[in-house]
């Protein structure tokens, strides 16, 4: 190409480039004119609990088309006063009110009209057929399996929404910042020095499904990257962030990783298990193992802090998850509690917010993981019992 160009004569090349140009512009809109994949960057707002204030960003829904009438609809949290903005998952593109999306003020939800270029998918479409998929995931009414979405294909059929709501709609369990819970680790961080901590978990904790996980826009790191970078911008401190998880584990195989997990001598251990342990493993042997991990990992480091995490639900149409044990888990971890170690109660958050929406809002991959949203209200829990 570059010897042909240098073979044509000035005044033809002219022309030439002049010739390529309308070609580009009589194609379509140039790259100029595209939107920009966006690039996420942290704000405080972004980590502000889901559950405080009266605005709630980049809610999820993923719309839902009645395959007989041809209507699509979706629900968020709150009955919203306000749509601030409806945008699509990579945040590249911005919806029209009354063009892609209706909405009654006080209602929790939001319709398409016909000839919206908001994605909407019919329940059929997010199932497969039986042994069609990697992993058996099937549903509970023996109607297939749940469509498995290994990067982000959930993530693009969602349509993230900005909105207010009434500031006393949230009547469940939230986290409170108390600091005798984690006294040694708030005090180093309220003394501006350096805090190392290590996350032991399974593929939530490795960070599946965000968008930053899968090299996607919006790029929002996962739940571990968004922690640290909250409580170094609260703090105005160094915090380290060690993430041994390993996807597929649970509480057993953290006692066989007790000298990674002490290594780095953190000041704060957070253990996130349950959603592979609850496959079938009783809430006494959970509570046993990680009873067992916390005595451990003290006997090598006495001054060590924990925050055990109660995990997020898993697909209630899945049949392989024993879904009465995500509440004794979480029983389980709270009866451990005392000074230095505290619960991250996901698992009462995602039961309240499944009552007003499903599964396939919140899901990263249609099973058991979360996307952007999951992934920063982890972050919320967590910064909650950190940051006053």
């Amino acid at each position: 190409m570059q010897s042909t160009i240098e073979l044509i004569r000035p005044r033809r090349l002219i022309t030439v480039l002049g010739i390529l140009w309308l070609v580009v512009l009589s194609v379509g809109p140039s790259l100029a004119d595209e939107p920009a994949k966006s690039r996420w960057s942290y704000a405080p707002e972004l980590l502000r609990p889901v559950w405080q204030g009266n605005t709630v960003v980049g809610e999820p829904v993923l719309f839902i088309r009645d395959s007989k009438t041809g209507q699509s609809q979706g629900s968020v949290l709150f009955p919203a006063r306000e749509v601030l903005s409806v945008r699509s998952s990579a945040g590249d593109v911005t919806y029209e009110e009354g063009r892609d999306y209706q909405w009654n003020p006080e209602s929790r939800m939001i319709m398409l009209p016909a000839g919206s270029r908001i994605i909407s998918r019919t329940r059929a479409e997010l199932r497969r057929p039986a042994g069609s998929q990697k992993y058996k995931l099937t549903h509970r009414d023996g109607n297939g399996e749940i469509f498995f979405g290994g990067k982000l294909e959930y993530h693009h059929m969602q349509t993230c929404i900005t909105y207010t709501h009434a500031r006393e709609d949230w009547q469940s369990h939230v986290p409170k910042f108390d600091q005798h819970a984690l006294p040694c680790t708030i005090q180093k961080l309220r003394m501006r020095a350096a805090v190392s901590i290590v996350l032991i978990g399974d593929s939530i904790s490795s960070g599946c499904n965000a968008s930053g996980w899968a090299n996607e826009a919006p790029f929002q790191p996962s739940f571990p990257g968004l922690l640290q970078k909250h409580l170094e911008t609260q703090y105005q401190t160094k915090v380290r962030v060690l993430n041994p998880s390993v996807s597929g584990k649970d509480t057993r195989w953290a006692l066989s990783v007790i000298d990674t997990i002490v290594e780095p001598k953190p000041d704060l251990v957070i253990v996130a298990f349950g959603m592979n342990d609850a496959a079938g493993r009783s809430a006494d042997e959970y509570g046993a193992n990680t009873k067992e991990l916390v005595a451990k990992i003290r006997t090598k480091l006495p001054d060590a802090e924990f925050i055990l995490v109660a995990s997020m639900l898993g697909n209630r149409n899945w049949t392989r998850l024993q879904h009465e044990l995500f509440p004794q888990y979480r029983d389980a971890l709270a009866d451990l509690c005392e000074p230095g170690i505290t619960i991250a109660d996901m698992t009462s958050l995602w039961t309240e917010f499944l009552k007003h929406k499903q599964d396939w809002d919140l899901t990263g991959n249609g099973v058991n993981h979360p996307n952007d949203f999951g992934h920063r209200v982890y972050a919320q829990v967590l910064s909650t019992l950190l940051v006053p």
